[in-house]
């Protein structure tokens, strides 16, 4: 088994070491997007405390995340449901399955 890797990033005018499996890429990439997250708060705000700046911009992350993830499940509701649609349709078209009179003929948005 490997050691995980360390890798220094500069966040907010403080480094950090940072040890994990992740590609030190990876982790760069991921302490500019949270340093250049601190800096758009502390830019948009009068707060001097880097804890505060710190814990905001933790917030408007995490509100990001999470309305992509409600996004993603929204999408993946909609596609399951064009998707047993298309499956019904096949059916239909191949006589595997009986035409029910509240199906509709054609997919939504189609």
């Amino acid at each position: 088994m490997t050691e995980p890797e360390s890798v220094t990033v500069k966040i907010f005018g403080n480094e950090y070491v940072l040890k994990g499996d992740a590609n030190p890429e990876y982790v760069q990439k991921v302490a500019e997007f949270v340093h250049d997250r601190m800096n758009e708060v502390a830019r948009n705000s009068a707060m001097a405390s880097t804890s505060k700046v710190a814990i905001l911009a933790a917030i408007n992350i995490a509100d990001e995340l999470i309305r992509s993830q409600e996004g993603s499940i929204q999408s993946m509701a909609m596609l399951e449901d064009r998707s047993a649609q298309i499956v019904r349709l096949l059916k239909q078209e191949l006589g595997d399955e009986p035409a029910r009179d509240e199906e509709i003929e054609s997919l939504p948005g189609a």
